[in-house]
């Protein structure tokens, strides 16, 4: 199972949208099948192809997200 510091070691080489494909390689080495980013507050969601999950801590504090939103 892959740790949040080798999440934080693959993601700490991305300089540009360059290294983003590596990024995503190197996760897939980690064993990382598949991720989610939450806009609301920053945390991550990484889980394994055998169901195993890590979640990272929030990076700020919660956004309000508005229930509806107003097109104009």
């Amino acid at each position: 199972m892959f740790t949040l510091d080798q999440i934080r070691e693959a993601h700490a080489r991305v300089k540009s949208g360059a290294d983003f494909p590596r990024y995503i390689q190197d996760l897939i080495v980690l064993g990382v099948q598949k991720y989610d980013i939450f806009v609301h507050d920053g945390h991550g969601e990484y889980a394994s192809a055998d169901g195993d999950t890590l979640v990272s801590p929030p990076k700020y504090d919660t956004l309000t997200v508005a229930d509806m939103s107003d097109t104009e």
